[in-house]
């Protein structure tokens, strides 16, 4: 059973940058894929970006591309979301996933296999 453990969580202004890690543990080898989604209050989880990490494959929402940068560590087994130019309304809990079948994911939450806890991110205007 894969474990993930989100950190870097927390409160920023708006504007700010944040620096969101997931490390995976509880096996030998890596998923295929890791990827990022978050919630907010009141809504659905929704995609935010998603990387292979056996390639130099990512995706990312509309609503993050130019702001958000996603990267992943194949031998560490883990995977990082640099945020940049926060606001308010990416305030949500973060929630790291991953995947192990090799086809490409779409931006469902059932594409993926495993789930972190997830961590705040408070974006104040």
């Amino acid at each position: 059973q894969v474990q993930l453990r989100e950190s870097g969580g927390g409160l920023v202004q708006d504007g700010g940058s944040l620096r969101l890690s997931c490390a995976a543990s509880g096996r030998s080898y890596s998923s295929y894929y890791m990827a990022w989604f978050r919630q907010a209050p009141g809504k659905e989880r929704e995609f935010v970006a998603a990387t292979y990490l056996k390639g130099r494959w990512t995706d990312y929402a509309d609503s993050v591309k130019g702001r958000f940068t996603i990267a992943g560590d194949n031998v560490a087994n883990s995977v990082s979301l640099q945020m940049n130019s926060l606001k308010a309304e990416d305030t949500a809990i973060y929630y790291c996933a991953a995947r192990d079948n090799l086809s490409i994911p779409q931006h469902r939450w059932d594409d993926y296999d495993f789930w972190g806890q997830g961590t705040q991110v408070t974006v104040s205007s």
